[in-house]
């Protein structure tokens, strides 16, 4: 019997197919060959990610295997085929996982996954089942509704074959190409002087300017000027989320389609074994990676159990990048234990890690999401980290930081309490902060590894600040640094415009010889007068409006420690 085999390669150049003609066979088989790539960049470490699952449909028995090269090979004989679709989903019974807790069921899942995504099948986690998943080299790939349910999720990191490999990859079926005729952008562009197939997701990048060049212990050379943003079909920029450089050249350009369904990942509670690995910076990526738009995550659980004395730091158990509209809610996550290595400049640092990771990623919101541990214990590190995002919105959370290193372009906070490591970012945009208690050592920290920068506005509307969690403490509502001596790749400011209204320093347990809260932190303790020069300036505020303030001390708000620094900003004080 002739039997034709089809192989399709999925990759970022779009879908090729060949045909291969076999002979002497009894039975016909249909081969489906599905690579999935990504190409990720998390703190920098880079993460290549490719899977191969080949599906067969002969009259034997169902069943799942790898062979020599790595390839998941999997047989559904045509009656399985016939009741997983009668059915309307797939288990991970089906495909031979034994929920036992003990057994690596990594491939049953993986091949469940697989079959579901090859037929638009949901899947759904066996109810109250214990599935272990060891350190084998295997992403599951879900492009389908999921629903984990009461199952539950080891994850073992203690002895892993390749850290970088996610356990689980949200990822669409729509291909990435280049468009063509772009050549520069403008800083809050409107409108790209080309048509696109449909809403997509474009990241451009000019590999010959350098930006967020870091300064301190982490010293770096900077990275190469990115953007993200969203144009529709014909090439409107939405500009909720503007273009924030100038790009005279694109030395690189891509545009990903949007799925425009909405796909689900529901319940499931799951548990990392920590790795024990040397405390380098060696991220772990052994989580959830999202690459898809359009995701909804729903009440998912993450423990970590078996930290000790060292180990290598995670790059989030959540782990967005390269997409648009995702949202976590009523989920609980887990700070992960601080680790302390040696930096770039020689010495001693603690270790970001992190349970939440976003990067390159817009329209991203947490609600109702919380954590395990104690959001004001310094032992964990803060629980969240962030690159390149745009329009981050925390709603109803409870967790140990919000953090945005290499910028965010427009951020909320609403009704969230924060804890030890409090609010740390630099980006531009208006950043609200509203009805929620902040425990850090700032109400907002302007991270001076990137300059202190805001370009745009804070609001900080109906707040509760108290400092440094109530331990004694100077309290002052914006923190940060920046010397003017170093170049971080862009011109640094501090928000142009601060409102704060209703807020309540609770102040009470200062230090001695406490002269009250202030605005500003001494950004350059060496600027006094005007014989400093700056040799790249920091842009200063131009106005504070204060209403409605209550300082549990007594005392009054003050300016600065530094008021020759900041003696042009007006202030009005209602």
């Amino acid at each position: 019997m002739e039997v034709n085999t089809l192989k399709v390669n999925n990759n970022n150049e779009g879908y090729s197919a060949e045909i291969f003609n076999f002979s002497d066979m009894k039975h016909k088989f249909v081969f489906f060959f599905l690579f999935f790539f990504v190409f990720n960049t998390v703190h920098g470490q880079v993460i290549d990610n490719s899977e191969e699952v080949v599906i067969t449909s002969s009259r034997n028995k169902l069943k799942v295997q790898a062979n020599r090269e790595g390839e998941l090979l999997l047989n559904v004989p045509p009656r399985s085929v016939r009741k997983f679709k009668s059915n309307g989903f797939v288990r991970y019974s089906d495909f031979g996982a034994r929920g036992d807790g003990k057994t690596d069921d990594i491939e049953a899942i993986a091949a469940a996954h697989a079959f579901a995504n090859l037929h638009h099948l949901p899947v759904k986690a066996d109810e109250g089942a214990t599935f272990y998943i060891g350190g084998k080299s295997r992403t599951v790939v879900i492009q389908t509704d999921t629903d984990f349910g009461s199952a539950s999720f080891i994850i073992d990191d203690t002895d892993v074959q390749d850290r970088n490999t996610p356990v689980f990859l949200v990822s669409s079926v729509l291909q990435p190409f280049k468009p063509e005729g772009v050549t520069t952008l403008k800083r809050d562009q409107e409108k790209i002087g080309i048509s696109f197939p449909g809403t997509c997701l474009v990241s451009v990048t000019n590999s010959n300017v350098k930006r967020y060049i870091r300064f301190g212990p982490n010293q770096n050379s900077g990275f190469s000027q990115t953007d993200i943003f969203i144009v529709d079909k014909d090439g409107n920029v939405d500009m909720d989320a503007p273009i924030i450089w100038d790009f005279d050249q694109i030395t690189e350009i891509t545009a990903l389609p949007i799925d425009e369904t909405l796909l689900t990942i529901t319940g499931g509670h799951f548990t990392t074994i920590a790795n024990r690995a040397e405390s380098r910076y060696t991220y772990y990526s052994r989580g959830i990676a999202i690459r898809r738009s359009h995701v909804l995550a729903d009440g998912l659980e993450h423990c970590i159990i078996g930290e000790g004395d060292h180990g290598a730091p995670y790059g989030g158990f959540f782990n967005i990048r390269d997409c648009a509209y995702v949202t976590i809610q009523n989920t609980i996550l887990t700070g992960h234990k601080t680790y302390v290595t040696i930096g770039s400049a020689g010495v001693s640092v603690p270790m970001g890690s992190y349970d939440i990771s976003l990067n390159r990623a817009l329209n991203l919101s947490f609600i109702h999401c919380s954590q395990t541990n104690d959001i004001n214990d310094g032992a964990y590190w803060g629980i969240m980290g962030s690159n390149y995002c745009k329009n981050l919105i925390l709603e109803n959370c409870t967790f140990s930081r919000f953090d945005a290193h290499m910028g965010v372009a427009n951020a909320t906070i609403r009704n969230s309490t924060l804890g030890h490591q409090g609010i740390n970012a630099i980006g531009s945009g208006t950043f609200l902060v509203e009805n929620s208690t902040i425990y850090g050592r700032n109400l907002i920290h302007l991270r001076p590894d990137y300059g202190s920068t805001w370009q745009g506005e804070f609001i900080i509307r109906n707040c509760v600040f108290v400092p440094a969690g109530g331990r004694p403490s100077q309290a002052i509502l914006i923190g940060g640094s920046n010397s003017g001596q170093h170049d971080f790749g862009y011109t640094c400011y501090m928000p142009a415009r601060i409102i704060i209204e209703n807020l309540t320093i609770d102040d009470s347990n200062h230090p001695e010889n406490y002269q009250g809260p202030a605005i500003f932190a001494n950004f350059n303790a060496q600027m006094t007068d005007d014989s400093y020069v700056e040799k790249f300036p920091f842009i200063r505020p131009r106005e504070v409006i204060v209403r409605d303030l209550s300082i549990t001390s007594g005392n009054d708000l003050r300016l600065s420690d530094n008021p020759y620094m900041f003696q042009d900003v007006k202030i009005n004080n209602d």
